[in-house]
């Protein structure tokens, strides 16, 4: 009966002799920190959305706190917190141009043709392993709201033709719908960029137009066009 006694009290004594070494270890050897770390971050949105390029807020305070980023890198604070963080460390808040995602497929339901009948989980990801969703383009949108539902600050709405819609003003250029895609339709590109390609396919004359109307044909009158270099 002893040993069933004794035991438990060395290992419970055990316990709380290491827990006393390791708080007074803590209280003589932590490293304070900077206050205006907290201080950042309580100005900043708390989304952890991660598209400053940080795992999240508080990694990106530390990093403005050491100098190394600017309060206008987060693309998803306003124009009042960065300059209220800008204020509290004393320092520029830079200029950053908003990025939104840009979807490169036009060809939806009314446009690109379909060779089946695609039936199983709603998930844009789940359909491109089962002959490709059904539509007859294996580079187009398949419309089953994977982006959307990737997005947390509801900038992704569906449309009437089964595309994603990106809502300008609420896009954060976080990146999840790029991660989301399964075939790699989005891009974050700068709001002021307003000519883009709205087609992935690498195919060129009938056999891209063969799959979907308003296919990119690869016919090069646009680059002709367009000042050198922007296409």
């Amino acid at each position: 009966m002893n040993s069933f006694i004794i035991a438990p009290a060395i290992m419970t004594g055990l316990g709380l002799f290491f827990a006393v070494i390791l708080a007074v270890a803590y209280r003589f050897l932590r490293v304070p920190e900077d206050p205006r770390i907290e201080q950042a971050e309580d100005l900043l949105p708390g989304s952890n959305c991660g598209a400053c390029g940080e795992p999240g807020c508080h990694a990106f305070a530390e990093r403005l706190v050491q100098g190394e980023l600017k309060p206008s890198q987060c693309t998803v604070a306003t124009a009042d917190h960065i300059a209220e963080i800008a204020e509290l460390l004393d320092v520029d808040p830079g200029q950053q141009e908003k990025r939104v995602a840009r979807l490169h497929c036009a060809g939806g339901k009314r446009q690109a043709y379909q060779i089946a009948e695609y039936r199983g989980f709603e998930s844009c990801r789940a359909a491109s392993v089962v002959s490709e969703g059904g539509k007859g383009c294996p580079w187009g949108c398949l419309g089953l709201a994977d982006c959307r539902d990737a997005c947390d600050f509801d900038a992704i709405a569906m449309n009437a033709n089964g595309l994603p819609v990106v809502m300008l003003n609420k896009c954060t250029a976080c990146g999840d719908c790029v991660a989301a895609c399964p075939r790699d339709l989005f891009e974050l590109v700068p709001l002021s960029q307003h000519l883009f390609v709205q087609c992935r396919a690498p195919l060129a004359g009938d056999m891209a137009t063969s799959l979907c109307i308003c296919a990119c044909d690869a016919c090069g009158r646009c680059v002709a066009d367009a000042a050198p270099g922007l296409i």
